[in-house]
């Protein structure tokens, strides 16, 4: 009786197992388009696609002024301004003379 129930159960494990091999099938599509999400999103968000065939120099600064402006935006995270005392804000410096 043993060997009975132990076949029965292996025949019950193996039905099972086909039954369940044959709903992964799912598998191959999800490769295929494996990172088609992440593509879409960047192509949307790219204002300018053809962007990177313009060979026109960006006008409206010249190159002293650009070269100091990222001069004091370097500094800025260097060396920052000192916060101001919040408690000196409204009060005079004590010169009564109008």
């Amino acid at each position: 009786m043993k060997k009975f129930t132990g076949a029965v159960r292996v025949a019950i494990c193996a039905g099972a197992c086909t039954t369940l091999a044959a709903c992964l099938s799912s598998t191959p599509t999800w490769d295929r388009t494996f990172g088609s999400a992440v593509t879409q999103i960047t192509v949307m968000q790219t204002l300018n696609p053809a962007a990177s065939d313009n060979d026109d120099p960006v006008a409206g600064i010249d190159g002293p002024a650009a070269q100091a402006a990222q001069s004091n935006y370097v500094k800025s995270f260097t060396k920052p301004t000192p916060p101001s005392n919040s408690f000196t804000i409204g009060v005079s410096s004590g010169d009564s003379s109008n």
